[in-house]
């Protein structure tokens, strides 16, 4: 399977535009209050309406209730749901059950005993996307540029494909990808000139740069099949 390249907390049409144009395989709209990327129902349906076919379309959310979820469905029409919070395996399943959409499930690592919640949300969620545990003290659990100990995912054991998140950029994606052998990557302050306000450039560079590294990882696997 390819590389996922997904660019994240996108909110506006210049930042959108060039995700789609660089070729990304998903863009991600936060709804989420305190993240500085966080989007009005208002925007998320007319930057969808950019969207069209070009790429899946995942909303973000965090602990949100049965009410805000239905009218962000109805606003940005999403591809995936992508739940960063303390969801449950059960409430995944309610979910998928309701909206009949995959389910991306976010779980924060910091050290090895983390990974024991694979086993809970695997077989559950469509997809695991491991990013850094945010500081206790921190408003939002993810978009912080901060990277975690990628060895920490070699030989992992999941039935469950993954993303790596977390403090990644186009000068670190190559070496985050050969050391976790994830599936995709996503981004989101790894391309911002400011919190919240994306770098065109930037997005095209970590776009480029995860693909040919992807490529990379699927010839060595070729090469030793």
């Amino acid at each position: 399977m390819s590389l996922i390249v997904k660019i994240c907390g996108l909110n506006s049409p210049d930042a959108l535009d060039a995700a789609l144009d660089a070729g990304a395989d998903l863009t991600g709209f936060v709804f989420f209050e305190p993240s500085p990327r966080h989007l009005s129902f208002d925007q998320a349906r007319a930057l969808a309406s950019r969207v069209k076919n070009r790429a899946g379309k995942v909303a973000l959310t965090v602990d949100a209730d049965d009410g805000a979820l239905q009218r962000i469905v109805e606003a940005l029409r999403p591809d995936i749901l992508q739940l960063h919070g303390h969801e449950t395996p059960g409430r995944i399943s309610d979910l998928k059950k309701r909206y009949g959409l995959p389910v991306m499930k976010a779980l924060p690592v910091e050290t090895k005993l983390d990974l024991k919640m694979v086993a809970d949300y695997a077989g559950v969620a469509d997809w695991l996307l491991f990013d850094a545990r945010a500081p206790r003290a921190a408003t939002r659990p993810g978009g912080l540029g901060k990277p975690f100990d990628w060895t920490l995912l070699q030989d992992i054991d999941s039935t469950t494909p993954f993303m790596l998140s977390g403090g990644l950029d186009a000068e670190n994606v190559a070496e985050a990808l050969a050391v976790t052998g994830a599936g995709g990557v996503d981004v989101s302050s790894g391309v911002e000139r400011s919190p919240g306000v994306k770098d065109p450039e930037k997005i095209r560079s970590f776009v480029r740069l995860a693909r040919e590294a992807g490529a990379r990882a699927a010839r060595k696997v070729a090469n030793s099949a």
